[in-house]
């Protein structure tokens, strides 16, 4: 590869003027006369969307290091002082890799702005940055966190006053502010310690967290459970933010045998003992399995790193099983409404709330209690907005609980994005419930099977690195919409819905109708037998996701069929 002169002009302005951080220049160096390498670095600038900034932490715009970080916070100071006479934003951080550091760089911008900066003093999750927001009258807010990626990875969640992930409109908005920032020449920076003695930046008390408790502990479904049937839990926080909070809230309600796997207790970055910290994947339960065979335990619970997404593994036929997001979401929503019901504290005209690649067996569950479903983009946000324009109607009572397959979870109003702390008490709460019956929580989910039918749900990721990935994924999406297949794994299109130009078409009929979402890239094939395939390249990491549907009337029989749809979707997407 020869790079133009451009890329080799900033490579030459980074080498000159990145030297506050040594790393970066140490690497900067490391690779000079590396083509590849140097393009792969400067080829793009990090692009900021809904979900903000991710990417791999090193030199270069293409990178998440204290300059890139320091030209969105400009870009975001400079679409807030647009947009409010005064403002102020919420700050907080996970456990990774400089996430402390590029917290303290945004703080210092803000600062540097005029913006009044809340910061949390240590790492917290997710979910108490968007409370903070909401609690604090904050215009914005900002979550240093890549969630569930590898270690060499960091991100940049940005919010709206909401306690939402930004929108689209808001995001565009930011990005075109952060285009017009000069990354070594135009960012203004306050002196930390300054800004902390002038009231600028001012550190967020503890009773901030201990609140954000509270409003969890007030979604409790049977108050006391807990402590009438003693539940055992094994609960490993991945190295991240879940250790304090989560912890704290099983003792508030009264779950006292909690073993926490030790080589993933406390903060570490680096999460030497599972590479991919995502409670979706069984390596990440390895160590909280092993000690499962000494403790003995009735469930077993794994947070990823910001502590949004909660996973579970329940003991079976010897061993522990992962439930799916879907599989939990669905036992956590038939617990909410038929304990609810059952109480006389269902709310009138009840809401449940989806994404369109969750399982259709919420929409099964919530017809038999008159709730109703709405389905969204995939995105929490999409999910917070609906609480949000409930709340503005009046209706927020409404609101039951929401979930995505992706191991997110929420019930109550009080944040705007998925907690994996309610999502831990809730499940535990769960447990103790159907203990105290003589049930597993894998006892109910067949119970569910037998009702409604077997469904299986799975996902492919196929991955997509580099310069050279972004323009296949591309093609690979463009391909699908030109060439639609009338039929996948064997089973015909029935129905088609392409997310991006607003359109869905019954495949018998040839009727179309609008989509009233938000466009996306995302196409939807609905398959004979209730079956179906959805391909989305994703908003914040190199690659396609394909989400995969597969129905039987027992679990054999959908097995056979998610085998056929995965070998089918693979080859659609040439992986």
């Amino acid at each position: 590869m020869v790079l133009d002169g451009n890329i080799s002009r900033k490579y030459s302005l980074w080498l000159e003027n990145a030297g506050e951080d040594s790393d970066l220049t140490d690497e900067l160096k490391a690779i000079e006369g590396n083509e590849d390498e140097i393009y792969d670095r400067f080829y793009r600038e990090l692009e900021f969307g809904t979900g903000g900034l991710r990417g791999v932490i090193g030199a270069g715009e293409n990178r998440m290091n204290i300059y890139t970080v320091r030209k969105a916070t400009q870009g975001l100071a400079d679409y807030l002082n647009t947009n409010y006479k005064t403002s102020s934003v919420a700050v907080s951080f996970d456990s990774r890799i400089k996430s402390g550091l590029f917290a303290r760089e945004a703080a210092r911008v803000l600062a540097g702005n005029g913006i009044k900066v809340h910061i949390f003093s240590e790492l917290n999750p997710t979910p108490v940055l968007s409370f903070a927001v909401r609690r604090l009258g904050c215009q914005a807010g900002i979550m240093i966190t890549a969630s569930h990626n590898p270690s060499k990875y960091n991100g940049y969640k940005c919010y709206g006053p909401d306690g939402c992930q930004m929108t689209d409109n808001d995001a565009s908005a930011v990005t075109e502010y952060i285009r017009k920032v000069d990354i070594f020449g135009g960012v203004k920076k306050a002196d930390y310690n300054k800004a902390v003695e002038s009231g600028l930046i001012s550190e967020n008390p503890p009773s901030l967290v201990e609140e954000f408790l509270d409003r969890v502990a007030d979604q409790q479904v049977n108050p006391g459970i807990c402590e009438k049937t003693p539940l055992k839990v094994v609960y490993t926080p991945l190295n991240g933010t879940g250790n304090k909070p989560v912890r704290e809230i099983l003792r508030k309600i009264g779950v006292k045998d909690v073993s926490i796997v030790p080589e993933q207790e406390l903060p570490d970055g680096n999460f030497p003992t599972a590479p991919y910290p995502n409670p979706e994947i069984r390596q990440a339960f390895e160590y909280a399995i092993n000690l499962a065979k000494t403790v003995k335990p009735d469930i077993l619970l794994a947070t990823d790193p910001d502590c949004d997404r909660v996973g579970i593994a329940v003991a079976s036929d010897g061993d522990y099983r992962l439930m799916s997001g879907n599989e939990v979401g669905c036992l956590l929503l038939d617990y909410i409404l038929s304990c609810k019901k059952a109480a006389g504290t269902l709310p009138k005209n009840p809401v449940v709330v989806k994404t369109i690649v969750t399982s259709n067996l919420v929409n099964r569950i919530a017809e038999k209690y008159g709730c109703e479903v709405l389905d969204v983009l995939t995105g929490f946000k999409y999910i917070g907005e609906q609480i949000t324009l409930l709340e503005k109607k009046g209706e927020q009572e409404r609101y039951v609980f929401g979930f995505e397959e992706s191991y997110g979870y929420l019930s109550g109003t009080y944040v705007r994005d998925k907690d994996g702390v309610v999502a831990s008490m809730l499940i535990c709460e769960m447990a103790a419930y159907y203990k105290a019956r003589g049930k597993t929580l894998i006892d109910v989910m067949n119970s569910l099977y037998e009702e409604y039918g077997v469904y299986q749900h799975s996902m492919i990721n196929a991955e997509f690195e580099g310069a050279q990935g972004m323009e296949t994924m591309k093609s690979l999406m463009s391909g699908l919409r030109e060439n639609l297949p009338d039929r996948i794994a064997g089973l015909r299109v029935v129905r088609f819905a392409d997310y991006l130009n607003s359109v869905a078409v019954d495949i018998k009929s040839g009727s179309t109708s609008n989509i009233d979402l938000p466009k996306s890239n995302v196409l939807s094939f609905g398959l004979e037998g209730g079956n179906g395939l959805i391909v989305r390249p994703s908003g914040t990491e190199p690659k396609i996701k394909a989400y995969i549907t597969s129905t039987g009337t027992d679990a054999a029989a959908a097995a056979n069929m998610a085998e056929e749809l995965t070998a089918a979707a693979r080859k659609l997407l040439g992986v």
